[in-house]
């Protein structure tokens, strides 16, 4: 009977010590989370980089692109290169086929034939004031002017005559310039475009009309960013600015340059005032830029590193003056403090006077919506 009662008490006392110990265990946590639960959120100063930027809109463009004409009208007869393709300066391109309509090869030939008989007729008129002027019959005057004309219908022959082989054949040689129906490539470079196909009419380039482009061409070497920048920004950007550029097609390049032009004026687009801009890409890292890339240019306009940092969030301005909330000595209360701040990212401030590395600034708080 006694060693029942003797095992009761034991179980008994066992029970009281499990229950009063988990009770603490429980007290403990309940005050720790309590404790937890009313410190007020915060971020810690701390030592980082600060880059203030401007943003850059535009593509990746040659900075020498040309688009190849012909001097020759007529039709495509044939494409020698593709898009794509490496040229060298002097290697055909495409070639133009004269495509004369019935009526100009008439008035062609027919207007060499008529120029022929008036140079004809002309010799012969020279040949004979020659013996009159030898025979003073004539004044030198009279011969002069005579040579003259004798002197343009040449030339008009010569004209005539280089028109009808350009109709016929598309090719002639006028001193040392050659015309001819294939178009050569006036530089080294990547052709960009084909902008014609074999059988379509070709307009040629003269001093009144344009032309119509056959191909693009360029140097890959020597490539620009071409850009807007908005006015806000305009006025802290210098040549010479380094920039970070960011190519939609190459997440994970980088690709870097520097501010080579900024235009003197500025243009309307999509309602916004903006300025161009060109940026000369120095360093491509490996990456293959392609024309016509779309990208986004960040210039660097100013730097600062290991410099004391909290989020902008944080700070009140008041009065011109910058301030913010630390904990207080007792738990829950805050206490404010001005600073001193410089630059910012629109994101994160630089912080310096007011403030240490790793000190606690507290969150704003929360204010919350009431509806009526």
């Amino acid at each position: 009977m006694a060693k029942k009662k003797g095992k009761k008490l034991l179980w008994s006392a066992i029970l009281v010590m499990v229950l009063f110990g988990g009770g603490s265990i429980y007290y403990i946590s309940s005050n720790e989370n309590e404790s937890e639960a009313t410190e007020d959120p915060y971020v810690t100063a701390e030592m980082g980089t600060i880059v203030e930027k401007a943003l850059a809109v535009g593509t990746i463009e040659p900075e020498n692109e040309i688009a190849v004409k012909s001097q020759l009208s007529g039709v495509v007869s044939a494409i020698y290169a593709e898009a794509g393709d490496y040229v060298r300066k002097g290697d055909p391109l495409i070639e133009v086929s004269p495509d004369p309509t019935p009526l100009e090869l008439a008035e062609a030939k027919r207007n060499l034939e008529r120029i022929k008989i008036e140079e004809n007729n002309l010799t012969k008129e020279l040949s004979r004031m020659e013996q009159l002027l030898s025979k003073k019959l004539v004044s030198q005057q009279e011969y002069d002017q005579l040579n003259q004309r004798h002197g343009d219908v040449e030339v008009r022959l010569q004209i005539a005559n280089e028109r009808l082989q350009l109709l016929e054949s598309g090719r002639i040689k006028m001193g040392d310039v050659v015309i001819e129906s294939v178009i050569r490539a006036p530089i080294d470079g990547y052709i960009l475009e084909e902008l014609v196909n074999v059988g379509e009419p070709v307009v040629p380039l003269t001093s009144y009309q344009e032309g119509t482009p056959l191909m693009t061409i360029a140097e890959m070497d020597n490539l620009l960013f071409k850009g807007t920048v908005d006015e806000i920004d305009i006025g802290k950007i210098e040549i010479g600015m380094p920039v970070e550029l960011k190519v939609g097609a190459l997440p994970k390049d980088v690709v870097r340059g520097r501010v080579s032009h900024i235009s003197l004026k500025a243009i309307d687009q999509e309602n916004a005032t903006v300025f161009p801009i060109e940026i000369a890409i120095t360093e491509t890292n490996g990456a293959t830029l392609r024309a016509g890339y779309s990208a986004n240019a960040d210039i660097i306009i100013e730097k600062m590193e290991n410099t004391l940092t909290i989020p902008e969030r944080v700070i009140t301005m008041r009065d011109g003056k910058a301030f913010i909330e630390v904990p207080g000595n007792e738990p829950g209360s805050r206490v404010e403090k001005e600073i001193e701040v410089g630059m910012s990212d629109a994101i994160t401030v630089a912080v310096t006077e007011g403030l240490e590395d790793g000190e606690k600034v507290l969150e704003k708080p929360v204010k919350e919506l009431t509806v009526r």
